[in-house]
């Protein structure tokens, strides 16, 4: 169907451009799981919608692909200018922090009719190649070789618990950890050492093995899945990998943030911010360890859920 064919997704089954779908009404949709009005079943899913970008002058029309935790502009449309200034001036020329703006009737007959169509004129269409920098993972851990001075490993609570919000901050200082909220002067030094396979990291402190990575973000329901998946595929080599309690994940935080915006030592990834912890709440809800903001929170397992960085005591 025109761009679709032009962008070699012919054959994508979810490639049509959905007209609801708004620069305004996009967070609702796919940062939190879903809305009320339109259910997101699971993070794979694609929606296709056109929008118009302020941020650089002139104003460009593009197509976003969107899903959850997903976002990326394919093309640039060079639809005529004034039907673009048109549209962002009839909206007041107001469209908050992101300066982006929904379609109007008319844009949406021009791209039905040039750029939708099979055979449309494919100079009207841009293809957007987004480069990926490698992540900064920090100067590169020293290898568990034996090597290493001695240390007084601490063991932290492994079982996850029910947690009333009024306990927090003494769980914090009672094992000086550093939390931006419950416990800002805490400190715990960690002694990270690299396992050898890239994908995980040691801390000889606590004892614990740690995912560098993870998992995307999810339910409790699938995060639960997700763990027994690990197992079931011996990661690293072990069956028996956990989510973290919330001293265990407390222990990884740093008292400033890295470069790339988490209060986490560079060697874990940035595509975790915040994950599901081994504890509930009392009287409901589930305990979460928030990297980018240096902080626990509790919320609902389902909106927007979590992302997962397990564990393992060796």
């Amino acid at each position: 169907m025109g761009i679709f064919t032009q962008l070699g997704m012919e054959n994508n089954d979810q490639a049509s451009i959905d007209w609801e779908i708004t620069p305004a009404n996009s967070f609702t949709i796919f940062e939190s799981w879903g809305s009320k009005t339109r259910m997101i079943r699971n993070n794979r899913e694609r929606y296709y919608y056109f929008f118009i970008d302020t941020w650089r002058q002139p104003a460009r029309l593009c197509l976003m692909e969107r899903g959850i935790k997903h976002a990326k502009i394919l093309a640039e449309i060079k639809a005529p200018a004034e039907l673009i200034k048109r549209c962002v001036s009839a909206q007041g020329g107001k469209a908050g922090l992101d300066k982006c703006y929904a379609v109007d009737e008319g844009l949406k007959n021009w791209l039905s009719d040039n750029i939708l169509r099979a055979g449309h004129n494919e100079s009207l269409v841009t293809t957007v190649k987004e480069e990926e920098e490698p992540e900064d993972m920090g100067a590169p851990l020293a290898l568990n070789d034996g090597t290493y001075p001695e240390l007084n490993r601490i063991i932290l609570r492994r079982t996850g618990e029910k947690l009333a919000d009024d306990v927090i901050s003494a769980l914090a200082k009672s094992g000086n950890f550093f939390d931006k909220k419950y416990n800002p002067a805490g400190r715990f030094d960690n002694y990270l050492v690299d396992n050898g396979d890239k994908d995980t990291a040691i801390d000889l402190r606590t004892g614990l093995m740690w995912q560098r990575y993870g998992c995307d973000i999810t339910s409790i329901r699938h995060i639960r899945e997700y763990v027994a998946g690990v197992n079931d595929a011996g990661v690293a080599g072990f069956h028996d990998w956990r989510l973290p309690t919330m001293e265990e994940a407390w222990s990884l935080l740093e008292r400033k943030q890295n470069n790339k915006g988490l209060y986490l030592h560079p060697a874990f990834g940035k595509s975790q911010p915040f994950i599901f912890l081994a504890d509930a709440r009392i009287p409901g809800g589930y305990w979460f360890m928030d990297f980018k903001q240096g902080t626990v929170f509790w919320a609902s397992g389902t909106i927007p859920g979590g992302f997962g960085r397990l564990c393992r005591s060796i």
